[in-house]
């Protein structure tokens, strides 16, 4: 439930940054209709409205107050020295840096941190309150059962990750609001609001990516695990030609083709998003169509044993006809399998997406996401001095992200796969036996001891003593 909860933080990051829209102008034109900007924002934009407006020159470390590269400063007695600027934004309240930083940053981290518990002791209060008034319970019932884990959903791992969040988020807005957390970029973009925006991009290529790849893999795996014979051996011929060829090359191929067919046809596509939409949607639909050959491998052997089982042998025995038998008996059958690899691959995807752009194949370079600050961050590492902020921020979302999805995968085969669950069930039947086993033992011995008799083994042999 941890995984799933940072996940659905993810999520929702995603979502704000989904819905667009035109902010209006504040004057109108000479009919007297209201005005709308040409620049397109979201809700994520307005949220993040002081780390998208506070752009610096050029760039400068996490949390400082200095620009990271010496320029030219004016003097006030008119001469000039190379020396390290103080940042437009980054600590420009401070009047002393040098004595002021480390403490200002200290104290606003620890009242974010409090406002974030305080925020999350008011989200523990309202979950107590609803759940009391669902089970007709009082407060304090509730607040126990949570802790004591005895409610049938686990709230207080649910919680316990809330809090991390909750805390995690309250310091970095009371930082952010006067220095950029995760420093700046070349042109003084903040990176910690790069790295939400990539966040977007990403969980449109897992989600969209295995959206197209499923009906593939479903109508193909069945369909060659369940008549098998010459339509077996079509479909197998099918995705073995296309595992033989490198997916990078093929993905490759298609995106410049694409490419180079929106650039001769500029009257379709207008404007920059509009080029920068269409490449993603292609880009998910080549991923989509090379990534489907794995599941309907997996399909295909799932559904090569079902349909040799008694009940599917009884229902063409009794003239059921075959979409009924796929839709009624195989389909069902599958889909922990469909769901675990769906989970699994989408982890895969995102990674895809960071590998497919740092090659110059990927989404387009005026859109912001894991791969384009990978690949920007590939000239700054070898630049000196190096800035190393802007790839680790793009590694540490990534692989939060990945490692969540991968975790989130893994309870999910672990509840949907029934091989575990029977595993699961007979070490647990095993363990009880165990128990049961050595707690009649230790009743036999406390009372054997109470009434003096001393246990015997059963492997002992009394014999009468022998007569001389």
């Amino acid at each position: 439930m941890s995984a799933l909860t940072v996940l659905l933080v993810f999520i929702a990051i995603g979502f704000l940054d989904t819905l667009h829209f035109r902010p209006a102008l504040e004057h109108t034109n000479s009919q007297g209709e209201r005005v709308y900007s040409v620049e397109v924002l979201s809700v994520l934009d307005i949220v993040l409205t002081p780390l998208r407006t506070n752009v610096e020159k050029t760039y400068s470390a996490p949390l400082a107050t200095h620009l990271y590269t010496k320029e030219t400063v004016d003097l006030p007695d008119g001469s000039q020295k190379r020396t390290f600027a103080r940042l437009e934004f980054g600590g420009a309240h401070l009047q002393d840096p040098d004595t002021e930083h480390l403490q200002d940053i200290g104290w606003r981290a620890i009242t974010g941190a409090c406002l974030g518990l305080l925020a999350w002791c008011g989200l523990h209060a309202l979950l107590c309150l609803s759940i009391a008034r669902r089970s007709k319970n009082n407060f304090v019932q509730c607040f126990q059962a949570i802790w004591r884990r005895t409610t049938e959903i686990p709230w207080h791992a649910i919680l316990i990750t809330l809090a991390f969040i909750f805390i995690l988020i309250g310091a970095i807005a009371m930082l952010a609001v006067h220095y950029h957390v995760l420093g700046t970029d070349k042109v003084g973009q903040d990176v910690l609001y790069l790295s939400l925006k990539s966040i977007r991009i990403a969980l449109i290529i897992g989600t969209l990516t295995t959206l197209i790849m499923l009906p593939f893999a479903l109508l193909l795996g069945i369909t060659a695990g369940y008549f098998r014979g010459w339509v077996d051996d079509v479909i197998q011929y099918i995705y073995t030609t296309l595992n033989s060829i490198p997916s990078v090359l093929l993905i490759a191929a298609t995106v410049l083709m694409m490419q180079v067919y929106i650039e001769t046809h500029p009257e379709i596509f207008e404007t920059i998003a509009a080029r920068a939409d269409i490449r993603l949607l292609f880009l998910c639909i080549i991923l989509g169509i090379t990534s489907w050959t794995s599941l309907c491998r997996l399909l295909r052997g799932e559904t090569l044993k079902l349909r040799e089982m008694e009940y599917i042998q009884a229902a063409h025995a009794f003239g059921v006809s075959h979409w009924r038998i796929i839709s009624r008996h195989i389909l069902p059958n599958v889909m922990y399998i469909v769901l675990i690899a769906t989970v699994m691959d989408f982890s895969g995807l995102v990674l895809a997406e960071a590998v497919l752009s740092y090659v110059g194949v990927g989404v387009d370079p005026s859109m912001i996401s894991f791969g384009t600050m990978i690949n920007a961050a590939r000239l700054e590492m070898a630049r000196e001095p190096m800035v190393w902020w802007a790839l680790l921020a793009a590694f540490a979302f990534m692989f939060t992200l990945v490692l969540c999805a991968n975790l989130f995968a893994d309870a999910v085969q672990k509840a949907l796969d029934p091989r575990i669950r029977t595993y699961q069930y007979n070490n647990r039947q095993l363990n009880q036996g165990l128990s049961q086993s050595h707690a009649a033992t230790a009743t036999t011995q406390q009372a054997a001891a109470q009434s003096s008799i001393t246990p015997v083994s059963a492997d002992t042999v009394h014999r009468p003593p022998r007569q001389s």
